[in-house]
């Protein structure tokens, strides 16, 4: 017998905490009675398990993908406004299959998002305390003096509690149509909403375009915007490397 929000995070239906959320809501049957005990458990090979009506098949062969999310696409499964979302994505790049996305990367923000059926790898990466680094590249209104940049490395307070530290650069300085804008790559551990333009909001030097380009050691600058891969081997194994999870120096 396994507990059933573990028994639905290896068959890729989500994560072991979305996996209470179905359960507690009614979502899940198990021989044709409901279920919403927390840590009720279940057979997969005797018991008929259904989610949201539709009954569970064999266990799929995990996948882990990398896409580069474009503007204007929601990185959740489905959309009450029905916006494009990354699932879109996959079923347009001839993926199927149940994904879901691990994390979050906004609306209105582009670059790099994984994508897995495993359910206990998503829990591992995107929990707080794997600290794995997420680095932005933020086009940003004016160009911050030093004094700025070190109020970012060294936390800006959102909601009253102050920003873990992080790491800022100033790339370079370009010409927009509303006067000069600088290019800054910013590295932090958190995944507080829309965390990187809050902090530039506050030193007055709002986001004008914002992409993610690295997730831990994972980037891939020739990735197109709306194409998807898989995660290599090697990828994987560097994303489960305690010592990979931030870049040398960081």
């Amino acid at each position: 017998m396994i507990r059933l929000n573990k028994l639905l995070s290896t068959y890729g239906i989500a994560s072991r905490r979305a996996a209470d959320t179905l359960i507690t809501q009614g979502r899940v049957e198990v021989n044709g009675h409901v279920v919403t005990e927390l840590g009720a458990k279940a057979d997969p090979e005797r018991d008929h398990i259904k989610v949201d009506g539709r009954r569970l098949k064999a266990a799929p062969s995990k996948r882990y993908l990398l896409m580069n999310k474009p503007v204007g696409v929601v990185s959740t499964r489905s959309d009450p406004q029905r916006r494009e979302t990354v699932i879109d994505l996959l079923e347009a790049a001839g993926v199927s299959g149940y994904f879901y996305p691990v994390g979050r990367l906004d609306y209105d923000s582009e670059g790099l998002i994984i994508l897995t059926n495993d359910g206990e790898f998503a829990e591992r990466v995107s929990h707080p305390r794997y600290e794995l680094e997420r680095t932005y590249e933020a086009l940003v209104e004016g160009v911050p003096d030093e004094h700025d940049l070190e109020r970012l490395r060294r936390g800006i307070a959102l909601d009253g509690e102050r920003t873990q530290p992080a790491t800022v650069r100033l790339r370079r300085v370009v010409q927009g149509k509303r006067g000069s804008q600088a290019l800054l790559e910013i590295a932090i551990h958190e995944g507080r909403n829309r965390q990187v333009r809050r902090m530039a909001d506050a030193i007055a030097h709002p986001v004008a375009r914002l992409r993610r380009v690295r997730i831990g050691p994972i980037s891939d600058a020739r990735l197109q915007p709306g194409a998807v891969r898989d995660l290599t081997d090697t990828e994987l194994r560097n994303l489960a490397e305690p010592g990979r999870r931030r870049r040398p120096g960081v």
